[in-house]
């Protein structure tokens, strides 16, 4: 299945039925009255957060959607049968936008939340209710209301604890191989990670903490090069970054490679770029013991670094349990923070930001690959059979 994080989706709520023009006709009743009864009302279109979903795919195949029209009343009284709501099921973490306005709709983030996108129409109004003293016999009716339809933009932003951050063939999708269940592909070649990746790390005692691998960056990504910058909104809802650096790379400077990853980071976003964030030094193992501390002092000053350091070695997991308790410990008092009112509000405030700057810059980039003539990855691609671009599931590890 084709791993798809947008999509734009024509939505119509079903129509009021309308009301009923009706007497009442029986025997021995030469004057009944009015017995016109109400329309139904219109199915409403509702998004539904599903665990079981992981991608959009199936609104890319199927974009308009409606719900179903309500009944006209009829005589004797009688109220039209309620249209069905429209239930779409999309993965948690989707964002809906109104695709005209750029009004953000909702955001989907628990299991089973629902969000209306669409209010089905009113039903219309039966002569019954038009009667009175001086009018014995009324004619008039209520047609019903016309259900909303709105252009809808969904976002799938993945939920994840952890964010990966680094470039390509830093070893993100080795340390997330090496911490968690998670078996993303791995290779040595850049870009092997095309699509975003979830792990979850499990501690002692139920303690455990979700971590989501990107495909990796390059310099001038928010111009377009590379892979973009379009899967670091996939980083927006984390409580903190992981910044991998690979302390052994082909002829090149580590910590060049690192602050150019920091640029695009804060051109992305600058919000998303105040993130608390743990400097990973990876493959340390290849790098000679008389050269391993200039490298990491050099990586430490170039970055003005003041934060946490860790120095491992993903691919044979040295070094990774001092960084999943250290992991554990912030997200735990973050968990803890967020029990205080205020500090979830700054939090709420703080993503909408980070969604507004990272919508900006991925509209930014895509005009000027339009502009230079670049061809948008994936715009355009309805090759679903790519196997390439494939979702895969993730067991936990007890």
């Amino acid at each position: 299945m084709k791993f798809v994080d947008e999509s734009i989706v024509n939505i119509q709520a079903g129509n009021g039925g309308n009301g009923c023009m009706s007497f009442r006709r029986e025997k021995y009743i030469p004057r009944g009255g009015p017995d016109g009864g109400d329309g139904g009302r219109g199915g409403s279109v509702i998004l539904e957060a599903d665990v079981s979903l992981n991608t959009l795919s199936d609104y890319r195949f199927k974009a308009r959607h409606s719900g179903e029209n309500g009944e006209p009343g009829s005589g004797r009284d009688c109220y039209g049968k309620g249209g069905e709501d429209k239930i779409l099921k999309v993965p948690v973490g989707t964002v809906a936008y109104d695709n005209e306005t750029q009004e953000m709709i909702g955001d989907l983030t628990e299991v089973g939340e629902q969000l209306l996108i669409a209010r089905g129409g009113q039903g219309g109004l039966g002569n019954i209710h038009f009667k009175s003293s001086t009018n014995r016999a009324p004619r008039q009716t209520v047609p019903g209301q016309e259900g909303e339809q709105r252009e809808v933009r969904l976002e799938l932003n993945v939920i994840a604890d952890v964010g990966l951050l680094g470039l390509p063939n830093a070893g993100k999708s080795t340390l997330i191989r090496a911490i968690s269940a998670a078996k993303p592909k791995v290779a040595n070649y850049p870009f092997t990670t095309l699509t975003p990746n979830l792990g979850v790390v499990s501690l002692e005692n139920h303690r455990s903490f979700v971590v989501a691998d990107i495909p990796g960056l390059i310099e001038g990504a928010a111009m377009g090069a590379g892979l973009g910058i379009r899967f670091l909104k996939h980083l927006m809802r984390t409580r903190l970054l992981l910044h991998i650096v690979d302390m052994m790379p082909y002829g090149e400077d580590p910590a060049a490679q690192a602050v150019s990853i920091a640029a695009e980071l804060e051109m992305f976003s600058p919000t998303l770029a105040g993130h608390q964030r743990f400097l990973v030094l990876n493959k340390l193992d290849l790098v000679p013991d008389d050269e391993r501390e200039e490298r990491r002092q050099s990586v430490l000053d170039a970055l003005d670094w003041q934060g946490p350091v860790f120095e491992i070695a993903a691919i044979n997991g040295a070094g990774t349990r001092p960084l999943i308790y250290a992991i554990m410990d912030h997200i735990e008092a973050f968990r803890e923070q967020m029990e205080d009112e205020e500090f979830a509000e700054e939090q709420h405030e703080r993503l909408r930001l980070i969604q507004e700057e990272g919508r900006d810059s991925i509209e930014r980039s895509v005009a000027f690959k339009r502009q230079q003539g670049i061809d948008l990855v994936g715009d355009n691609d309805d090759d679903w059979d790519d196997d390439d671009f494939d979702v895969e599931v993730e067991y936990v590890r007890e």
